[in-house]
């Protein structure tokens, strides 16, 4: 039977989930004719350690709520309580940067949010894209039809791209620390970004998920830190990361006010209504329960205590780059990052290389080429394990180099 329906055919222009099932499908191959190896992973960026106790306390006292008639809450605000909110504001007065409260939107995560916040956007906008890079910028835009121009991040510039004055794009993606490089823009890079996005009457989509990891006071948490952005800028963060929220979900996006575009008719829109009016239509928001947890993490007692979780990551971190350190292999990240990006040793590409260290030191990681063609003869290790399984996985890796 032939549908009448018309489908979106932009589908077709994209690629299979193949980075992650191709990895699942050849450890299972494995493991299957290997049962008596043990396999560590240190490829998904998932965190591993239990929620803080100041968040699941906050959340039993929130279940406790919902059982209560003269407690009980049903439909919330879609942008987020303000209780929530205002944590997240102070957060960021903390850190060093005024927001304000209608400016904060509570999601259930940044990745939804960097693909959802395209539907503010006309299909015929050129979108801007760094590779390597985080493949829901790609896969979104592709979805909708959008032309992707993208700029080489390399190890001759960091993998921190600054912006070609010779091309113009309307839409920009940053993550800073990025996924998959680990690498962090400093202000004075940022600033260049802001300034090219200003002068091309151009959206930065600033992904700031991992944030929290960076511990070098000089390097910004916000692009909201450099002058110009609220005029050019919108931000996604996320509790995954900085609480261990990954299975939780609970994220923010912060649209400043001050963001506008003259409309082709000559009317001033104004992305933070835009971005309001979509969400109070497309978007239920995130349960009382979940948010009442997420306010708990960003209070004095949640802070330190996501802040030793951190650590604790950062210590792997840290293992896997002495590691690194001591076989001479350049690397990229670890610091202030969770990931750790690498050039595959001997000349290998990154498939060839997955295959070779989980035959020869059962550890998986993540093939480069999943992330763009400049990924293809590199790798990335990730943090997020737990310690023992880390150093056991790099005292096999040190064997085979």
């Amino acid at each position: 039977m032939k549908s009448l329906a018309k489908l979106n055919e932009n589908y077709q222009n994209l690629k299979e989930s193949y980075l992650f099932s191709e990895i699942a499908h050849r450890v299972a191959k494995y493991t299957q004719e290997n049962p008596d190896k043990k396999v560590i992973r240190l490829g998904i960026g998932d965190v591993t350690l239990p929620l803080e106790s100041e968040v699941v306390d906050s959340m039993h006292k929130a279940v406790d709520e919902m059982g209560n008639a003269s407690s009980f809450r049903g439909y919330g605000p879609e942008q987020g309580y303000d209780f929530l909110r205002n944590a997240i504001k102070d957060y960021y007065t903390r850190n060093g940067v005024s927001v304000e409260l209608d400016e904060i939107f509570v999601s259930d995560g940044a990745k939804s949010d960097t693909g959802n916040i395209t539907d503010l956007f006309s299909v015929d906008n050129v979108v801007l894209i760094p590779d390597p890079v985080y493949p829901v910028y790609v896969d979104t835009n592709t979805m909708n039809g959008r032309k992707i121009v993208y700029l080489d991040a390399n190890a001759e510039n960091g993998f921190l791209p600054l912006p070609d004055e010779s091309v113009h794009a309307d839409i920009i993606y940053i993550c800073s620390p990025n996924n998959p490089t680990g690498a962090v823009y400093n202000k004075e890079q940022l600033k260049i970004w802001v300034d090219y996005a200003l002068k091309n009457d151009a959206i930065i989509l600033f992904d700031s998920a991992y944030e929290a990891f960076i511990s070098d006071e000089s390097l910004p948490r916000s692009i909201f830190a450099i002058e110009g952005a609220k005029q050019c800028a919108i931000e996604f963060c996320s509790l995954s990361k900085t609480a261990g929220f990954t299975g939780t979900r609970c994220g923010y996006t912060v649209v400043p006010k001050d963001l506008k575009v003259t409309a082709s008719n000559g009317e001033v829109m104004y992305v933070n209504k835009m971005w309001n009016r979509r969400q109070t239509t497309k978007f239920n928001g995130v349960p009382y329960i979940v948010q009442r947890g997420a306010e708990a993490a960003f209070s004095k007692e949640g802070m330190e205590q996501a802040q030793k979780m951190i650590g604790y990551y950062k210590e792997n971190a840290k293992i896997i780059a002495d590691t690194l350190d001591k076989k001479n292999m350049k690397y990229f990240g670890g610091v202030n990052s969770p990931y750790i990006w690498f050039e595959c040793p001997n000349n290998m590409d990154s498939w060839t290389f997955f295959d070779y260290l989980l035959t020869n030191a059962q550890v998986v990681g993540t093939p480069g080429a999943g992330f763009g063609t400049n990924g293809t003869n590199y790798f990335r290790l990730t943090s997020f394990g737990n310690k023992e399984n880390t150093i056991e996985a790099m005292e096999r890796f040190a064997k085979l180099f």
